[in-house]
């Protein structure tokens, strides 16, 4: 019998199949394997005097190890345009997790309500840019909620970004069977408190949707610093066009990207993110 792990919890898993939710337990050739069953594996399973073991767990496309989920397909990078502001180095860590995961990312800008339409053009514009979409929200009022639901189907949705953002009120909006704490932002710290305890997928339409805690940091400092550049959707064409082999886009001459840069085809606050993040991967990985 196949099916998804929707819930992991003190080594039992819950397996959504045609035939309800199971509860299982792994084989022990996983863990003598290195391989342990993860949120959103599709798995084969047994069923015997009504208990279920998981006997394979199929490829995955994507792992994502916090939170720790498999097989997702998109997330909603879930940011306030207020209360607190935009923090783009923070959204711009998000998208490159995103892009380094192989993970479709949509910018969804909570608290709409909160600035002017040329305050929102301006912001559209600036993401739209480096090649994401961008959907306004206000979650506590339902507006923006049908484009969202929309891009459900036939997808597993990771919502991330900071705490705070309204995420979890988002989940909630989503499914009223749905019951999950929403947490007030801190007016001290302008952040919110963590909210969201473990990983769990909810079926939402004809989809799944996992909730994440908020960070205020992310290490992207794993990431090979030949390959960082593959990873920006906004230096795409230019990539290749460098008249030197190996070229990373920073001290190099004749650049295609920074020759890009210099005509206003690449945005300079990625450009210098790109530079920040390259330099900090060096440091940590001293060369």
């Amino acid at each position: 019998m196949k099916g998804i792990i929707i819930k992991g919890i003190g080594g039992f898993y819950y397996i959504k199949t045609n035939e309800g939710i199971i509860e299982c337990k792994a084989r022990g050739k996983f863990r003598h394997n290195d391989l342990k069953p993860m949120v959103g594996d599709w798995v084969e399973i047994e069923v015997e005097n009504n208990k279920g073991v998981i006997e394979k767990i199929y490829d995955r496309t994507s792992e994502l190890i916090r939170p720790t989920v498999a097989n997702v397909t998109q997330a909603f990078v879930v940011f306030a345009v207020k209360n607190p502001d935009i923090n783009y180095e923070l959204l711009n860590k998000f998208l490159l997790l995103c892009e380094y995961n192989n993970i479709k990312a949509i910018v969804c800008l909570n608290k709409s309500d909160l600035i002017n339409g040329e305050e929102r053009e301006y912001i559209k514009t600036k993401i739209n840019n480096i090649g994401y979409e961008v959907i306004f929200i206000k979650a506590k009022f339902n507006e923006g909620i049908s484009e969202l639901n929309e891009r459900l189907n036939d997808n597993v949705t990771v919502l991330c970004g900071p705490s705070g953002a309204g995420k979890s009120t988002l989940i909630n909006v989503f499914s009223q069977e749905t019951k999950m704490e929403t947490g007030e932002v801190s007016e001290k710290i302008g952040r919110g408190k963590h909210t969201t305890r473990h990983s769990e997928l909810l079926t939402i339409e004809n989809g799944y949707v996992v909730d994440t805690p908020g960070f205020s940091t992310l290490d992207i400092s794993f990431i090979e610093k030949e390959k960082l550049m593959y990873y920006f959707p906004d230096f795409e064409e230019y990539n290749d066009n460098c008249k030197f082999t190996g070229c990373v886009h920073h001290k190099e001459p004749n650049c295609a990207v920074k020759k890009a840069l210099e005509e206003g085809k690449i945005n300079e606050f990625r450009y210098d993110f790109y530079i920040k993040t390259l330099e900090e991967i060096g440091r940590k990985n001293k060369w």
